[in-house]
């Protein structure tokens, strides 16, 4: 696991943005096919099931999975994909917590929460 100074994660979020924007167009699209698919599954456990544009699916479905892969790299744990909500492992007095960011918050972090406190753990920097 990634433990990122204050600095390094500023200095991140640029680049997670725009992950994040990408993340949350192939996400919304993908949510337009959730009946479908559902569909399809139940379905398939009868012998047959499909989805149209299949490919268009699947493609999202590995472009989605990619873009996860590149915050998982840089050490970022998406945690909501509508929110654009993701978290920075960050040292604080000795422990790691986390350091919070979501689409639409400013250009810096400002928010810390506790591994296990969760998004309503947040407290100001």
């Amino acid at each position: 696991m990634k433990v990122f100074t204050l600095q390094e994660a500023n200095a991140l979020l640029p680049s997670v943005k725009k992950i994040l924007a990408n993340i949350q167009r192939t996400h919304a699209r993908l949510s337009s096919y959730r009946e479908e698919a559902k569909e399809a599954s139940n379905n398939a456990e009868q012998g047959g099931g499909g989805i149209t544009n299949g490919i268009e699916y699947a493609d999202l479905l590995i472009s989605l999975t990619s873009l996860t892969g590149e915050l998982e790299e840089l050490g970022v744990q998406l945690k909501d994909f509508e929110r654009g909500l993701v978290d920075f492992p960050y040292l604080r007095d000795g422990r790691v917590v986390l350091l919070c960011w979501q689409m639409g918050e400013g250009d810096e972090l400002e928010w810390w929460h506790d591994v296990d406190a969760g998004f309503a753990g947040r407290t100001p920097l």
